[in-house]
């Protein structure tokens, strides 16, 4: 990290830090400690103009998923393909297929990859049931979200689910402190205290200040923290949602954010190091408005496309003579495009013989086709598939 480039910040500080690195080094060198946040930003009027486009574009997903008889249904797509791509934005790949198809799939046949992605999936129904309840953001549910996180993973140590105890840098693909592009300040008292002060900050009502501009605040300060030693890129963008939930933007947690910044992964990380350096919000604040408003934007579109399709298979099914069993079953499939027989039967209480079929004819129909995952024959929705798995426009 380079000091020059951080030693005037009126939004953080340097303060010396030295150690052993990870090989084995000995180093003497700075960390930077945020202070905490403020007052709201000065903006320019064309990032003010982006804000009200994001913001417009989260009131037609709002209304769109208000449209959705079962909202709980659309919200499995949702987080899997953002724990899909928060996970790999992060070094940690699954197929997307695969992260649709982990239902269906005995545990024995997922990947470590695989089960590291489906942590988050858990993690953020966790999350999302506790800011639907009204309850605040508090380092206790960050913590419980990191456990859930790192659970089986090497991660998975006495470190899971605490605020860090040592110092992390990032960026530094030798392993050296010294190289490294970021190094957030060290972990103790004053990491805990800059967490609570953040958790404070947003349990705060600030009437002067847009809810959008709090979640770019929040985000920013989350990860120049970065308060644990693994998993912060993921908890802090699922932090995003949760915040716009708890604000009332969002009532469902419909909006993946992790595609539109993955494709932006540099630019991302610089802005984000500018503020640190600069103190200027700005430019941040633009660009996060610009990703919130693509991503709210396409899932909303997402979402337009699959009550459609609903709407499509209840046209053929109709016109096939088809009722019952098979819409109920036809209906699940917007949300779980991957199933096999005793997962419906679990699903919808129905008898192995009646679900065995409705799969049938649907399967005769072209809703679903049989498809091999591993260790287990199911079944799968291909224009389900194609709809959660198209790539973003913007």
């Amino acid at each position: 990290m380079d000091r020059e480039h951080f030693s005037a910040s009126p939004v953080g500080a340097l303060m010396p830090i030295s150690g052993t690195d990870g090989r084995g080094d000995r180093y003497e060198h700075v960390a930077f400690a945020a202070h905490p946040l403020g007052e709201p930003p000065t903006l320019r009027t064309g990032t003010w103009n982006r804000i009200s486009r994001a913001n417009r574009a989260l009131g037609r997903l709002q209304q769109g998923s208000l449209l959705v008889i079962n909202p709980g249904l659309l919200r499995q797509p949702t987080f899997r393909r953002e724990a899909q791509s928060t996970s790999a934005l992060e070094g940690t790949y699954a197929p997307l297929e695969d992260v649709l198809a982990a239902d269906v799939m005995h545990g024995s046949e997922r990947s470590a990859a695989l089960s590291e992605v489906l942590n988050y999936v858990t993690a953020a129904e966790n999350g999302f049931r506790w800011v639907q309840q009204g309850r605040p953001v508090t380092v206790g549910l960050l913590c419980d979200l990191h456990r859930t996180l790192v659970t089986g993973t090497v991660a998975d140590t006495e470190e899971a689910g605490r605020i860090r105890r040592i110092q992390v840098v990032i960026g530094s693909r030798g392993g050296r402190v010294t190289d490294a592009k970021f190094i957030p300040m060290p972990g103790g008292a004053q990491l805990e205290s800059g967490v609570q002060d953040l958790m404070t900050w947003m349990q705060t009502a600030h009437d002067d200040l847009d809810p959008l501009v709090a979640a770019a605040m929040t985000h920013y300060q989350f990860e120049t923290l970065h308060p644990f030693n693994d998993g912060n890129g993921r908890i802090g963008r699922l932090l995003i949602v949760l915040q716009l939930v708890g604000l009332g933007l969002l009532s469902e947690g419909l909006l993946s954010v992790s595609p539109w910044f993955e494709k932006r992964r540099d630019t991302y990380q610089d802005l984000l190091a500018r503020v640190s350096a600069t103190g200027e919000w700005d430019e941040w604040i633009s660009f996060f408005a610009d990703g919130i408003e693509a991503s709210a934007v396409d899932s909303a579109e997402r979402i337009r496309r699959l009550l459609e399709l609903q709407t499509q298979y209840h046209e053929r099914l109709r016109d096939a003579g088809a009722r019952g069993a098979v819409r109920d079953i036809a209906d699940l499939l917007i949300g779980r495009p991957y199933v096999n027989i005793p997962t419906l039967r679990d699903a919808t209480g129905l008898t192995y013989q009646a679900v065995s079929n409705a799969v049938k004819k649907l399967t005769e129909l072209g809703i679903l086709e049989q498809r091999t995952v591993p260790g287990v024959m199911a079944f799968r929705a291909p224009e389900v598939v194609e709809i959660i798995s198209a790539p973003s426009a913007g």
